[in-house]
């Protein structure tokens, strides 16, 4: 358990009943943090509301022609149908299917107990069957990757969250922190008892990413906010992302101890969360896709407030479209805020009440004013 102090035991009551983001003022333009804020949590000025700069991934409506590619997607573990990343790389090719004529896509998922070389065969056989580009969902392919991509010179490859340099691979990699941050924003100020969580899948690199974005957007709305920090696996044991049983467990557990918005960024294990938040009373915040939309976590959508966007989707579908414009060179280095690689969810209307709030802070890692750390600050 990781997080700065929480208000005095007399306070508790009172943080209870007020919320963790109380405005001074409310109702008018006050900044949270300014007149009396003894009985809220949010510390910090609340940011100047401002439309951050923005140059869209949205590439022009120039009609592409995208019949000749033969796409696979080797989805991590949890394939289609997790409710998170692989999900959303599967509405990258559908929408390829739907606005680039490809006609050809195949689909393998990988087991949460295989090891390298199953990876590697599957990209192996995948790259024998004569399709390009081959899409690797996750990090997890980076070294199967790394080891096939050589053999087929002539064959485009892809792979999601890792930076593999090769001349014909393409690493679509995401500025997950940054999104994170604003998860932790929109948890701060909506906790009733200043206490939050956060659950990650597997400890991993870029876990840590999501971790670090959160735990310094709540640090960043309050400085009285108590934070849960846990992960369901250690590194290199993957069933961390598809145990709802698991998460659901880890979860409850937090909220057995005063967390009451957790935020979770470990795949189909988030199904659990979820369930835990709904089950206990807690509010919970989603990760990668906008899951309050997803149907397998459709149960629970009465409690998901936000989620935070990780435009795999985007990634893919304007990857397929400069491959088959012949154009790679269009695509950013970095799916981040300012490309709208990132973002946050706002299906249901649970957080439109401080989407001003949510802008402002956007704004200013936009623009550099805030620099988000993707290494966990303890």
């Amino acid at each position: 358990m990781r997080g700065t102090a929480l208000a005095a035991a007399a306070m508790a009551g009172a943080l209870v009943l007020a919320g963790c983001a109380k405005d001074s003022g409310a109702g008018n333009n006050n900044n949270a943090g300014s007149g009396d804020q003894s009985a809220g949590c949010v510390t910090a000025p609340k940011p100047p509301a401002a439309a951050a700069a923005s140059t869209s991934t949205s590439q022009s409506s120039e009609k592409v022609d995208g019949s000749k590619l033969k796409v696979a997607l080797a989805f991590d573990v949890g394939g289609r149908g997790d409710a998170s990343f692989n999900d959303s790389a599967a509405a990258g090719t559908d929408k390829a299917k739907a606005e680039l004529g490809v006609t050809t896509v195949t689909e393998s998922t990988a087991a949460a107990t295989e090891d390298e070389a199953a990876k590697s065969q599957r990209l192996d056989q995948l790259a024998s069957q004569g399709f390009s580009p081959i899409i690797a969902v996750g990090f997890a392919y980076a070294n199967a990757v790394k080891a096939v991509a050589p053999k087929y010179p002539n064959t485009k490859f892809a792979i999601v969250d890792e930076s593999v340099e090769a001349p014909n691979v393409t690493s679509l990699v995401f500025a997950e922190e940054q999104g994170s941050f604003l998860a932790g924003v929109a948890a701060a100020y909506k906790s009733k008892k200043c206490h939050v969580g956060f659950v990650g899948g597997v400890n991993t690199p870029l876990i840590q990413k999501f971790e670090a974005g959160f735990l310094q957007g709540v640090k960043a709305a309050s400085s009285k906010a108590k934070i849960e920090d846990e992960y369901l696996t250690p590194a290199g044991d993957f069933s961390g992302f598809q145990d709802p049983a698991k998460g659901n467990v880890k979860a409850a557990a937090q909220i057995a101890k005063g967390a009451d918005v957790l935020y979770h960024a470990a795949g189909a294990s988030g199904k659990g969360v979820f369930e835990a938040a709904k089950s206990n009373n807690a509010l919970a915040i989603g990760v990668d896709s906008d899951q309050y939309n997803q149907k397998t976590v459709e149960a629970s959508k009465d409690v998901i407030i936000t989620s935070m966007l990780k435009r795999v989707d985007v990634a893919v579908f304007d990857y397929l479209r400069a491959l088959a414009k012949g154009d790679l060179t269009s695509l950013p280095k970095r799916f981040d805020l300012k490309v709208d690689g990132i973002g946050y969810a706002t299906s249901g209307g649970k957080v439109d009440d401080i989407k001003d709030v949510l802008e402002g802070y956007k704004a200013q890692i936009v623009s550099g004013a805030i620099t988000v750390s993707d290494k966990p600050q303890k």
